[in-house]
């Protein structure tokens, strides 16, 4: 079979033209076929320095550019010799670029609404700027474009673009970007496009702070209450809640930007102040609400000076107390003989000067607002000594022995009164007492005669009877049966007149000089 001789032939890799950043490493590799012993050399077209190291090796040779500068834009140039007549040629074109990282985004300085600031976009390395294309946005809005068109860069630059500007409270917050672009079409390289974003973040405030109220600053009683303290403030403000209480001092609440009050109380009503403290900024600033909490009369008192029980001409003040919201109407009624209650004052203190018993009663005081009312009641008590005191001896002051002697009187007082008569200059005194009694004496003798005091009294007052009482001879058998009017004694109420009860006793009885008491009836007021 006959041989084959491969013709001598050579490569550049890779072939004719790479692009290249600035800063990486690039192998350009010059590879033979058909040659036993090639050999090699490299150059630049204009013969500059190569800028890279060679390494030869049997079939092909490699410059290396570690990193690559700007020193390797050129076109390289690839001979190889195979013997002393064989020689080929090859050359590659470097080209360059640098578009290493993204833009770095500087804000300066330390934003605070309402002060200038300046956004700063630095793009790091590049070439050749004459192709880059900046874009400065805040969200979508275009702050700033700017090409470098004009630049005749000779190496990589670091190129910046500034925009200044007074940030409001709502661009906090929103993102400030920059876009940088290295549109070089005759170059195949990615990425074309670098971009940044950094929040636009100030320090500020507190300001505009208010205080919202869930469902209103007038709450009914029992209703759920939220109060909210809004502000404007970065970084997240401190807010502390505190309250004035009726005393003037300040109750600390709690820490928090809202203040939850499950079930509104009446006593929930008064100013709350929500104080809102920017620890970066040191700034302070507080707001607050008046809340009221409504309700109808509750807790509705009457008090009485100087006391429920009054002595007739005294002076009484009766006043009524009630807590609700809007503050209750104060009304005063007296209940009548008929049982209803008569509208007599329209006041919280009733008085009344130079009291008399009709004046007794039962009081009743009413608080009223629009979301109901409450009543309260006292019973006064006009208190009265024994008055007109009236003593009736039956049959007579004069007797005979053997006869029984009734004494009865009548009064008006108030409380009812009690009594009890004692004879006058006696050894050995008897007291008799009585409560709405009778006394009577049986079959009365001489020692019987003399002074008897009837002491009428109750917790204001007494009225003290005398009665002479003269016993004479004793009675004939005929008239020992006789009527004995036997009177109501000493029986007292307000405004009740004391009655008579007919009792008929029989005088056969054999106890001489001896004190009784018989139980009357009572009278019912």
């Amino acid at each position: 079979l006959p041989i084959v001789v491969k013709a001598f032939e050579m490569e550049i890799i890779p072939a004719n033209r790479i692009v290249a950043q600035i800063g990486d490493t690039l192998i350009l590799t010059c590879n033979t076929t058909g040659c036993a012993s090639p050999s090699f050399s490299w150059r630049t077209q204009m013969d500059n320095p190569l800028g890279g190291t060679v390494n030869h090796h049997r079939t092909y040779s490699t410059l290396t550019m570690n990193p690559v500068s700007i020193a390797n834009s050129h076109d390289y140039l690839c001979t190889v010799f195979c013997g002393k007549k064989e020689k080929k040629e090859k050359s590659i074109k470097v080209e360059l670029y640098s578009f290493p990282s993204d833009p770095v985004i500087e804000i300066s300085p330390s934003l605070a609404a309402g002060e200038p600031v300046t956004v700063t976009c630095k793009i790091p390395d590049v070439y050749p700027s004459e192709y880059l294309e900046v874009l400065l946005k805040k969200e979508e809005h275009v702050l700033k474009e700017k090409c470098f068109y004009e630049d005749d860069s000779a190496n990589t630059e670091t190129k910046i673009v500034t925009y200044s500007f007074n940030p409001t409270v709502e661009d906090i917050g929103k993102e400030i970007t920059c876009v940088a672009k290295l549109p070089i079409v005759s170059m195949d390289f990615e990425p074309k496009e670098r971009v940044t974003s950094q929040k636009l973040n100030a320090n500020f405030g507190p300001q505009n702070t208010i205080i919202t109220a869930s469902p209103g600053n007038l709450a009914m009683e029992g209703d759920p209450l939220t109060l909210t303290c809004v502000t404007e403030s970065n970084p997240p403000p401190r807010i502390v809640w505190r309250k004035h209480l009726a005393d003037e001092s300040i109750e600390h609440l709690i820490e928090n930007n809202v203040l939850s009050i499950p079930h509104a109380r009446f006593t929930d009503s008064g100013l709350y102040i929500c104080e809102v403290i920017n620890l970066v900024t040191n700034k302070t600033e507080k707001a607050t609400v008046d809340i009221v909490i409504q309700d109808g009369p509750k807790n509705t008192m009457i008090s009485v000076i100087p006391a429920t029980a009054v002595k007739e001409g005294e002076t009484v003040t009766m006043k009524c107390t009630s807590s609700g919201n809007p503050a209750p109407v104060i009304s005063w009624k007296k209940k009548k003989a008929n049982g209803e209650s008569e509208k007599i004052f329209q006041d919280a203190t009733l008085t009344i000067q130079n009291i008399r018993s009709q004046d007794q009663g039962l009081y009743e005081c009413e608080a009223y607002n629009q979301f109901g009312k409450e009543e309260k009641a006292v019973k006064l008590l006009v208190q009265v000594p024994p008055q007109n005191v009236t003593v009736l001896v039956y049959p007579s002051e004069n007797v005979k022995e053997g006869e029984n002697v009734t004494i009865t009187c009548s009064t008006y007082s108030n409380p009812p009164s009690q009594m009890v008569l004692k004879k006058v200059h006696q050894e050995k005194e008897i007291i008799l007492p009585s409560v709405n009694g009778t006394f009577i004496l049986y079959n009365v003798t001489k020692n019987d005669t003399g002074r008897y005091l009837l002491d009428v009294f109750n917790e204001v007052g007494n009225n003290v009877k005398v009665i002479k009482i003269a016993v004479v001879g004793r009675l004939e058998k005929t008239d020992l049966m006789i009527p004995l009017i036997i009177a109501f004694s000493c029986v007292t109420a307000v405004a009740v007149p004391v009655a008579a009860i007919l009792i008929y006793l029989s005088r056969k009885a054999k106890i001489n000089g001896s004190y009784s008491l018989v139980k009357a009836l009572r009278l019912k007021v």
